[in-house]
This record gives structure tokens, C-alpha cells and sequence, in this order.
């Protein structure tokens, strides 16, 4: 490709409302274009990048028995309300009516229509197991896109859907998506980390998610050091540390004007903040007697120094949504804001769970339901009982391994690809059955596996990168070789032999951008940099009175000269070598159960 024909415009300054380097970089090389709030284009430097990432991701999944197929984005509603996830998600999902007032929605996941595809073809024990995928269209309306390509509404998803008999295949299978996706991002260049997650609206038995360590990264990952173990923050377990032994003491009611944090009554009565009890009020929407939606008061009671995690609570109440109580929600079950205790309060509306560290520790203080005053000395199975008392809280740095009860650490990542077992909710839903050896109608076990190509290529960008631009690796580069000519009117030789070469490299199968701009040197090689080619060549006329091209490495900013008349040889094998160091990264992972 000349650089002349290409079609994209790089950029000198940040753009001000791009707000990652990823999102600064692309923009600023001309590989995307924003039309709306997470809704790109993609300019055919990036589409090559995309294409690339795409070939790789089919190699891995044809590697391990997958058949790629294409799936309609818009789905008719009767096929989600069978497996009652169009009552369950909210705004994310798009919904629509056809000319006939069909309800309709864009697909922002596969699941049913998988199952349901499943359904139709899978009908013995002897077409099990089988796995399918396809590269498509997925929308979902974020309601807070940011970050580039890292989290938009309308994106490319690579999804894949295993097929099996039982447990123990899914159980055979599963470990071979864990590999394979280590596989897409070794070759990728991109260095991961698995960690178990939560199933979230797929639901499910086993979910991991493979992140990228970065600063801009949403998910906090906990990860020991010492023995391996991560998990997401929001499903995270620790070692909660032992509370001290001592006796009930009497409740005693204390004045604490205006003191209605934590932090403020631990320094107001003096006392370290794991002495206390808060309280947290949510309302959750949750599945009422009759399958309808309804709204459930929610008191958690956690310990002060400790945070609770939501993701726990919504999933041990299986709710489909959670906000924070307004004011008058906590006065009419009869607690104050910023004073609140269970004791005392109406618990005929409120579903009451308490932390099992608050359940074991004694004589925390807690607020006294009225304002300006805490009570000392609370217990709990004397003072007051839970609906539930279970973990409620978040992991932390520092806090012990579950495991092996080393200190755990806390680092941001982004999410580049998850795997699930599903299990049987969608195939009963969809009634996606088979027959066994004995005739006997079994519902087929599920497991689903996603990746994003666009989200995959932006973190790509996020991590690869340096003052100068983008850097490629050599497996998803745009382009293997920017060819940079620096004829002027003055110089025909030098032009007429760039062009020799790019022809020579063209016809040996070299992937070569030439710019044959009529600009400035620093100008191409400023845009080369910005545009992250893994090999730039030099054609100037001081080399070629020696007979030589001179090479700079990208990634490194290693240089080297190459003989003119040997040059696609050398080209060749330095892209060999680049192939073979990507290649290195790729090794066999255990899962661990």
C-alpha cells in the first residue's frame, strides 16, 4: 500500500475529549473515528489490526474442534423472555418493534439462540459434544462508554458456545477454551492474567475472566503472590481476621452529635474502626411470588473497617438490580441516616443480612436510631438477629489468601476475554435436549466463551506503546514493513530505487506500507512511529552509495543496515525472528479448580 493512496489522516494533538492513551493514539494515527458516544468507525489501518486479531482467535478455536457460523443481531423477544433474561436486564439491552409490533432487541450476547439452534440440530448423544462460534456484531447501550474502543455499545464479539453431554464434559472442555484464549493473547502479544469471576447475567456454575493489568483497567483483581491465587474483587474470598474474645458488656447509649461517618465516629469515641458495625440500606429489584419484578429493602450490616461488595449481596439475594435507599425509604422502616442500627428498627419490609465477621465480633458500636446518638456495646444474637449472616465484604490489600494465607494485593485490569459454564438454564429454557444410550431425554450442558477483537486491539494499544507512538507486535501490525523513501526533486535515484524495492518486497509477499508522501523526513518517520510498524527500511542516498538500507526495530529502537541486494532475504528472516519471539510467549497453562 502507498502511503499516498492510504486512507487516514494522523493527528499532531491529543484530541482533548480522548481520555486513555489507547484512545489518544488511535485517534491521533487514523485508525478510528468517533460518530457517537461508543459507537466507532474503524479505518482500514485498524481493520487490518482487526482482521488479524480475528484469524488469530478462528486458528485457536478450529484448533480445538470449533465451527464457525453467523448469527442474526436482532432477535424476536419470545426467545429471551423464555429464558426470562428480557425481565431481568434493564436499559442495556436495545429493545425495538418490527413493522408488525413484534417486540424485538439487538442482540448483546447469544446464548438463547444458540441453545435454541441447538435445539433444532442436536438431537442424540452421538453429536456431542460440539462447539460453534462466530465474529459479530454485538450492541449494548453502555451507559457510560469511555475509553476508546475499551468500552462502547457497538462492538465485534467473538463468541463461542460448547455443546455437551454432562458435567464431566463440559468439564473435559472447559480447560481446553482456558488454554486456547491464553493462546489469542500470547500471540497477540498481550500478557494476561486468569482470574475466577462472577457469572453475572450469563449465570452459570465456573466463570474466569482474562485480564490485562493497566491503571485505566474497571475490575480490581486480588492476586497473591505467594501460592497463585486471583479472583476478581467482586467474588474475591480472604482470610478475615480473627475477632477478639471477650464478654458481652451492657448496650450503653452515647451522644455523638454530628457524627455520622465511620471515620468520624472512630476518632470521636477514640476507638480503631473495626470496633464498629455500619449500615448500609439498598433497595433491590427482585423476583417477586408471581415471576414479577418487585422492589426488597435490603439492611447490610457490615464491620466499619470493611467495605462491602455488591456483587456478593446481589448474588446471594439474586437480584436483578441494586440501588442505594433514599431518605425516606430508611425513615419509613424506622432507622435514621447516618445513625442506623438493626435494633429497633420495622423488619417486617426488610430483608436483614449481616457479615459473618459483625455476627462474631463483640461489642461494636453501632448508631442508635436517632439522631446524634450511637450505641456501644452491640451484639449480635442478643441485641438482634439476621434474615441471613454470610460474607458481605470486599477483599483488600493486605487481607490473607484464602488459600494459603500470604498477604493479597490488589492491581486494575481490563477484562480482554471471559469463559463460563452455563450448565442447563438456556438448554431447558430452549428445550434443547438429546437422548442418551438409554433412550432418556437429557437437557445438553452449556458453556460460553467471549472475546472482543476491538476491545483486544485498544488494550493493545494501552500497553504497547512509548512518547512516539503505537508499537505493534509483528503477529497484528498493520502493515510488517513502513518503507520510507527520502528522494527530494533533487535526488531521482533515491526515488526510483525506493520504488524497486517496494516492488520487490510487494512480490515476495512483504506486508509493506511505502510512504512516497512528498513530505519532510521527520514527518515519515514521525508518522511510522505513531503508526507502531514492527520493521521501518530507509531508502536514502548516502545508504545507497554503500548499497545499503538502513532498519530500525520499533519495539526497541534496535538499528541495522541491510544489504540492498539481499534485502527481501533479510526482511524476511527479521520477520521470522519477530514471528518466533511471539511465538516463544505461547505456553501450556493449568487451571486450576
Amino acid at each position: 500500500m502507498r502511503m499516498s493512496r492510504m486512507f487516514f489522516q494522523t493527528l499532531r494533538e491529543v484530541p482533548a475529549d480522548a481520555d486513555t492513551v489507547s484512545h489518544q493514539l488511535m485517534l491521533r494515527a487514523g485508525m478510528i473515528h468517533q460518530i457517537a458516544a461508543g459507537i466507532f468507525d474503524i479505518l482500514p489501518l485498524a481493520q487490518r489490526i482487526k482482521h488479524k486479531i480475528e484469524d488469530i482467535i478462528r486458528e485457536e478455536m478450529d484448533a480445538i474442534g470449533g465451527q464457525e457460523v453467523t448469527l442474526p443481531m436482532v432477535h424476536p423477544a419470545e426467545i429471551w423472555q423464555r429464558s426470562r433474561r428480557w425481565y431481568e436486564i434493564g436499559s442495556d439491552m436495545a429493545r425495538l418493534k418490527d413493522r408488525n409490533g413484534r417486540d424485538m432487541c439487538l442482540g448483546m450476547t447469544h446464548e438463547e439462540i444458540m441453545a435454541e439452534l441447538a435445539a433444532k440440530f442436536i438431537s442424540s448423544y452421538r453429536q456431542l459434544p460440539v462447539m460453534l462460534y462466530q465474529i459479530q456484531t454485538k450492541f449494548r447501550d453502555e451507559p457510560r462508554p469511555r475509553a476508546g474502543l475499551i468500552r462502547v455499545r457497538e462492538f465485534t464479539m467473538k463468541d463461542a458456545y460448547t455443546f455437551d453431554r454432562d458435567e464431566a464434559g463440559i468439564n473435559a472442555y472447559y480447560p481446553k477454551l482456558y488454554q486456547a484464549y491464553f493462546n489469542i493473547f500470547d500471540r497477540c502479544g498481550l500478557d494476561t492474567v486468569a482470574v475466577a469471576s462472577d457469572t453475572g447475567m450469563m449465570g452459570g456454575s465456573m466463570a474466569h475472566e482474562f485480564m490485562a493489568l493497566t491503571g485505566i483497567g474497571e475490575d480490581t483483581l486480588v492476586i497473591c503472590d505467594a501460592c497463585g491465587y486471583s479472583a476478581n474483587r467482586q467474588v474475591a474470598a480472604f482470610r478475615k481476621p480473627a475477632p477478639p474474645t471477650e464478654a458481652p458488656l451492657p448496650l450503653e447509649e452515647v451522644a455523638t452529635p454530628h457524627v455520622e461517618t465511620i471515620a468520624a465516629l472512630a476518632a470521636f469515641l477514640g476507638i480503631p474502626e473495626s470496633q464498629t458495625a455500619k449500615a448500609i440500606f439498598q433497595i433491590a429489584t427482585v423476583e417477586g411470588p408471581d415471576g414479577q419484578p418487585k422492589d426488597q429493602f435490603v439492611f447490610a450490616v457490615v464491620r466499619g473497617d470493611m467495605e462491602l461488595n455488591e456483587t456478593k449481596l446481589t448474588n446471594a439475594i439474586k437480584a436483578r438490580r441494586l440501588r442505594p435507599a433514599v431518605t425516606e425509604e430508611i425513615l419509613a422502616i424506622g432507622a435514621t441516616p447516618g445513625y442506623g442500627s438493626p435494633i429497633g428498627i420495622d423488619r417486617s419490609q426488610v430483608l436483614l443480612l449481616v457479615d459473618d465477621l459483625v455476627a462474631a465480633s463483640p461489642n461494636l458500636v453501632a448508631g442508635a436510631n436517632r439522631e446524634g446518638y450511637h450505641l456501644r456495646n452491640t451484639n449480635y444474637g442478643r441485641d438482634y438477629t439476621a434474615d441471613r449472616v454470610l460474607d458481605l465484604v470486599a477483599a483488600s490489600d493486605g487481607d490473607g489468601c484464602p488459600t494459603c494465607g500470604a498477604p493479597l494485593r490488589t492491581v486494575r485490569g481490563v477484562e480482554v476475554g471471559n469463559i463460563f459454564k452455563l450448565g442447563t438454564r438456556y438448554s431447558i429454557a430452549m428445550g434443547a435436549t438429546y437422548l442418551d444410550e438409554n433412550g432418556e431425554s437429557k437437557p445438553i450442558v452449556m458453556g460460553s466463551y467471549g472475546i472482543g477483537p476491538g476491545r483486544l486491539m485498544a488494550v493493545l494499544a494501552e500497553v504497547l506503546n512509548d512518547e512516539n507512538g503505537l508499537k505493534w507486535p509483528i503477529t497484528v501490525a498493520p502493515y510488517q514493513v513502513a518503507l520510507i523513501s527520502l528522494a527530494t526533486d533533487k535526488t531521482p535515484e533515491v526515488a526510483a530505487a525506493a520504488e524497486r524495492i517496494y516492488a520487490d518486497l510487494v512480490d515476495a509477499g512483504v506486508e509493506v506500507i511505502y510512504d512516497d508522501r512528498n513530505e519532510r523526513a521527520g514527518v515519515k518517520f514521525n508518522d511510522a512511529d505513531l503508526i507502531g510498524i514492527p520493521i521501518r527500511l530507509t531508502v536514502g542516498g548516502k545508504g545507497l552509495q554503500r548499497g545499503v538500507v538502513e532498519m530500525k526495530l520499533r519495539r526497541n529502537g534496535e538499528t541495522a543496515e541491510f544489504a540492498v541486494d539481499t534485502l527481501v532475504d533479510d526482511v524476511w528472516d527479521l520477520i521470522a525472528d519477530e514471528h518466533e519471539r511471539i511465538q516463544a510467549r505461547v505456553v501450556e497453562r493449568v487451571l486450576a479448580e
